[in-house]
This record gives C-alpha cells, structure tokens and sequence, in this order.
C-alpha cells in the first residue's frame, strides 16, 4: 500500500540432485540477486540435515505497478531493502525462454475451477500439477523429474477453459498452457529426468 507496487513471478526452474527423506528437516538458503530495471532474480540452495546439498532453483520477478498493472522499474530505494548479491546457483544466471515447437502433439482439454489465489487467479505451483496430467501416461508413470522450469505468460483465473499441449524434444518433456482459443499462451513447462540420488 505505501509503495503502489508488487512482484510478480515471472518464471523458476529447480534441479533436484538428492531427494531427503520423509521427515528429514531441511535448511534453505536464498538471497535476491542481479536487480536490473525492473527484473531480480532469487536463488535458493536447500540441505538436509546432514548438509548435503539436496537442490538449486532460481526464480524470475518483475516488479509492477498495483495501480497501472504495468510493469515498472526498479528504484534505488527498492534495491536498498534487498541488497542483491553477484552469487548465482546456476552458470546461466538469466533463466533460458523454452523454445515450444510441436510435432505430434497432444492436446487436453480442462476447466479451472479449484486452486485458486486470492486475486483470482490459479496459484503458480497449480501449472506444474496441470502439466503433470497432461502428459501422455508412460511419461507420467516416470515422474518425479529431477529438472522443472516453468515460464509464466498470463495468468489463468477462475472458470476459464484451457488447453495443454505436449511436445518431446532434446530429452524434455515440454507442456504449454494456453487459453481455449489457443490464442493466449498462459505458461510453458519443462521437465527432464535427471537421476538423482534417491
């Protein structure tokens, strides 16, 4: 309210590389890095109780105005509260745009009518569960992936139709999220096997 302004998510992407076990207490790390105009990026580092790097992710925000809905950019005064470190997870520190190309695709049809937030719109975590039904069933049976990315484009709010389109290419598994015209592209998900250690 005093600032007139909000992070939105713009994307993530995480890399399991030692699942812990059920009960296991895990410590998480994060800090905000690489604040520029009006996009940051927060990167996270989790351990099991052993110390163990367990896994990475890093997450995109833009920041935007409440009153305009526009993006806006990213003051001094702002970048102060958070003090940004040069430390990235990955070597890549931009988050990569997935490349969607179809042959053969897959497509499913869904209402959304739960998980929604307070703003209307369905929660971010809900598009990888959307993505996760959405794959054809022995890709499903594969599941847990050890490598996610998800990139958001326009939010889904309650009661709309959309459309999930599947397509395999370079050893990932990619889901589109679009709207029932397949106008609109809502969100694209990837997601790679990596086998990790169990």
């Amino acid at each position: 309210k005093k600032t007139h302004v909000v992070w939105i998510l713009a994307g993530w992407k995480l890399k399991v590389i030692n699942r812990p076990k059920y009960g296991q207490k895990i410590h998480i790390k994060t800090w905000g890095r690489d604040m520029a105009k009006a996009i940051t990026y927060r990167d996270f580092e989790i351990y099991n109780n052993q110390k163990e790097l367990c896994a990475i992710a890093t997450s995109k925000w833009v920041l935007v105005n409440t009153e305009t809905g526009r993006i806006t950019r990213i003051t001094d005064e702002i970048a102060s509260k958070y003090q940004p470190e040069n430390n990235s997870v990955y070597e890549e520190k931009e988050i990569e745009k997935i490349a969607i190309k179809y042959k053969n695709e897959i497509k499913v049809k869904y209402s959304i009518t739960e998980n929604i937030d307070l703003n209307g719109h369905m929660h971010n975590l809900y598009y990888l569960d959307l993505a996760y039904e959405a794959l054809p069933e022995d890709v499903y049976a594969k599941r847990p992936y050890d490598n996610i990315q998800i990139q958001y484009k326009k939010e889904i709010k309650y009661g709309e139709k959309v459309i999930c389109k599947y397509a395999y290419k370079n050893n990932s598994h990619i889901v589109a999220i679009y709207d029932e015209k397949e106008k609109n592209l809502h969100s694209v998900v990837k997601l790679q096997k990596n086998y990790c250690n169990y």
